[in-house]
């Protein structure tokens, strides 16, 4: 079986470093955060967050699952990517994504969820000329650069770029500037059918490499199986403010240890070698939920 890396999301704000160095000690190869500036409960800025991660650790590989693309002037989101990924010494993993999950935070922000998708698409071609270019010249529809070079440049040239979402929009946006795909709430056959449109779309666009299939899964385990997906329900019913009881089994890894590797094996078996976890589960099991899947889950596909 194909190597398959393995990364890890924080959930507690106020205990990112520690987090961040105790997921490097267990084996994981990334971590990574989310954010929202305004959402149904408390969420951070996944950039300053991973910039904590990353003055923690040594080695493990930090991704931003995912970045508010739509919501960042591009020349700024540049600049802050750069930054992390030159304090990181070359770790950082930009996750993009439209959002419109909670559109009051796109009102707050000035941008209409309208636009999400163009504003993405404009602003990931910025992205990667700021990164690579000395000068930039930048005519779009919703941002102009006069002639301006971001120093200094990120270490990567180019930063990983991994685009997260669930439909054919997100497919082309990935096939035209993703390093890899990140989808979320998907089954395995949706990776799979997902994964054939892809290098159809790459195709389709003359590009030359294959785009790196990878996968963010929300996750509970527990030696009790029903404790797990009771505790996986509940966490993303209230995460997402609504009721998950029926989406559980198809959507996330909930289970004891045996579960999540049979269920786990499909995703593998159709294609994806990135694995970004997330936990649903309370906050006082946090610490043993990851423990417990580096230690079964993680091992059967060591």
């Amino acid at each position: 079986m194909a190597d398959i890396a393995f990364g890890i999301g924080l959930r507690r704000m106020d205990n990112v470093a520690a987090d961040a160095a105790t997921a490097e000690q267990l084996g994981y190869e990334f971590v990574s955060t989310g954010e929202h500036v305004f959402f149904y409960g408390p969420v951070g800025n996944g950039l300053i967050q991973l910039a904590a991660a990353a003055g923690a650790t040594k080695r493990i590989k930090l991704m931003s699952a995912i970045t508010l693309v739509p919501l960042y002037p591009p020349a700024l989101l540049a600049k802050q990517v750069a930054t992390l990924d030159r304090v990181s010494n070359g770790r950082f993993n930009l996750g993009v994504g439209v959002g419109g999950e909670f559109a009051k935070e796109f009102e707050a922000c000035g941008v209409p969820v309208s636009e999400r998708g163009a504003r993405t698409n404009e602003a990931l071609q910025i992205l990667r000329r700021l990164w690579t270019e000395d000068t930039v010249e930048f005519e779009g529809r919703f941002t102009w650069l006069p002639g301006v070079s971001l120093q200094p440049k990120p270490i990567q040239q180019p930063v990983p770029i991994w685009v997260s979402g669930r439909s054919e929009a997100a497919m082309h946006r990935v096939a035209r500037f993703g390093t890899g795909w990140l989808p979320y709430m998907y089954t395995p056959k949706m990776l799979s059918d997902s994964l054939d449109k892809i290098a159809t779309f790459s195709s389709e666009s003359s590009r030359s490499d294959a785009v790196l299939p990878g996968l963010f899964i929300f996750f509970a385990v527990h030696e009790d199986r029903e404790r797990a997906v009771q505790m996986a329900t509940e966490r993303l019913s209230k995460q997402y403010n609504q009721d998950f009881s029926k989406l559980v089994g198809r959507y996330a890894l909930a289970g004891n240890p045996d579960d999540c590797i049979a269920r786990l094996r499909e995703y593998v078996d159709v294609g994806a070698r990135t694995v970004i976890l997330n936990s649903a589960c309370p906050e006082n099991y946090v610490e043993e939920n990851e423990r417990l899947f580096a230690q079964t889950v993680l091992q059967a596909f060591g």
